[in-house]
């Protein structure tokens, strides 16, 4: 969203003029979820005043996507004034008006995927100052039905998490990539895939491990397993090839559980041609920082990068949540300094537990939760999480994690 100042040549009259830009339309076909478009549409209409003149929408000819934007915001007034809603009139009226409103089929689909998105889900967002009374009642018990809105909530989220199909994760099926896979029931989609670019003898150049939005930049997070004994190389040219910064671990190092320890306490590792050299390390509170130096040895012209890992201490294997909300919101923060400060917010950051699943799903989901409460002073868990599963669906598999994103949010609020 940027705003903007226009004035009245000869007129003493300001206007202010709020340009809304969506990024996450493909250069072909649509998204292939209609989760970030919904959420686009309900932005625009909060914050344009009652009184506001006509809404500008264009796309680049004014015709496909535009058709769906504004079919979308009718039909989302039309369900809430009326009940019902009627796509294919409304495309007929749009369509008497200027020609190709809704230019393909595809396009015709994918409204109606979004509208029924939108009448199963609802609006989920809730405004800063209202998270703490509203997350009170979401908890309350009905007596009749011996569940809570917070439960509902979290059904219906599991209701619309899209499923994965066989052929949506072909590459991880693979024969020569099961042994690269933790759980062959927790898998990465071919279309969220990081390809591994670094060259490493016959080794593929597949990874267990999903791109993720953060609430502003597309691919922001990687998600990922605690690296295999044999994978821990490609780990490594992941962190290389994408640029990573941070790297946050979310549980313990443990042999048994084929975790072993990928990092170097001090001097060098070599990983084929890719050199961790560990810099510096630090303890504060649940967190341990360390600092490493890694390159490409086969392609000295690429310079170094700096790369932070912060291994989270406060939750330990048995419990569902951190210990402290307190501590894991430190977590984010620290995280989010070292990205701003080293790279301009533009680095990724990759996320590991022991699965590449719930827990680093509550991360992602937090710290896109504190996102929002940033730019936009709202609160949307639910959105946070469907737009994680839409891409894996074990991101945030837990009541209790569910819950615990919601109280994290409360934290932050306190903490001012």
């Amino acid at each position: 969203m940027t705003n903007g100042e226009c004035d009245k040549r000869g007129v003493h009259e300001i206007r202010e003029i709020r340009q809304f830009h969506f990024t996450g339309w493909p250069d072909h076909g649509v998204p292939y979820h209609a989760t970030g478009l919904l959420g686009f549409v309900r932005q625009v209409k909060s914050k344009s005043p009652p009184n506001a003149g006509p809404l500008v929408v264009h796309c680049s000819a004014g015709a496909g996507r535009t058709g769906c934007f504004i079919v979308i915001d009718i039909m989302l007034d039309m369900a809430e004034r009326e009940g019902v809603v009627d796509i294919y009139n409304c495309v007929r009226e749009l369509r008497s008006r200027r020609v190709n409103m809704v230019q393909t089929e595809e396009q015709y689909v994918f409204i109606h995927d979004a509208i029924l998105e939108a009448c199963l889900c609802g609006d989920t967002s809730v405004p800063a100052s209202q998270v703490r009374s509203l997350y009170y009642d979401m908890n309350k018990l009905d007596p009749q039905t011996n569940s809570s809105q917070i439960k509902e909530e979290f059904r219906t989220l599991n209701m619309v998490t899209p499923t994965l199909r066989v052929e949506d994760c072909s590459i991880a099926l693979l024969p020569r990539n099961h042994e690269k896979n933790r759980c062959m029931d927790i898998l990465p989609p071919d279309r969220c895939l990081p390809f591994l670019i670094t060259i490493d003898g016959e080794s593929s150049n597949y990874i267990n491990a999903a791109l993720m939005d953060s609430y502003k930049q597309p691919s922001a997070f990687i998600v990922t397993q605690h690296p295999l004994p044999n994978t821990v190389k490609d780990f490594w040219r992941l962190v290389l090839d994408y640029h990573c910064t941070s790297v946050v671990m979310l549980n313990d190092v443990d042999p048994a559980q084929l975790c072993p320890q990928y990092w170097p306490e001090n001097g060098v590792h070599r990983h084929g041609p890719i050199q961790v050299e560990f810099v510096s390390a630090d303890l504060e509170e649940d967190i341990i920082s360390r600092i490493f130096r890694i390159y490409n040895a086969a392609r000295p012209q690429d310079g170094y990068r700096m790369v932070q890992q912060f291994q989270f201490l406060g939750w330990p294997m048995y419990r569902d949540t951190p210990v402290s909300k307190r501590s894991f919101l430190k977590l984010i923060r620290q995280v989010d300094k070292w990205q701003e400060e080293y790279n301009g917010g533009e680095g990724r950051t990759v996320v590991h537990c022991l699965n590449g699943g719930g827990r680093s799903g509550t991360f992602c989901a937090i710290s896109i939760v504190c996102e929002m409460l940033r730019h936009q002073r709202t609160v949307d868990v639910f959105h946070a999480v469907k737009t994680l599963r839409n891409n894996k669906p074990n991101m945030v598999d837990l009541l209790d994690q569910y819950k615990f994103c919601y109280e994290v949010a409360l934290e932050y609020l306190n903490s001012g």
